[in-house]
């Protein structure tokens, strides 16, 4: 499940979810992509580096 919303600020993420790890399968530094697609906060970065996928 693809998180909607930053755990912590309330910022929505899921708009940017599929274009990070489209970016990132592709061998792109994360910090770029995020630099790219203008997320600064630490929370909301946190919340694409740590997502696990659990349903399949």
């Amino acid at each position: 499940m693809i998180p909607i919303r930053c755990m912590s600020c309330g910022k929505p993420v899921s708009a940017y979810f599929d274009e990070f790890q489209a970016r990132k399968a592709e061998g792109e530094d994360p910090k770029d992509i995020f630099d790219d697609m203008n997320i600064k906060r630490y929370c909301c970065r946190r919340m694409f580096i740590t997502h696990v996928e659990v349903w399949e």
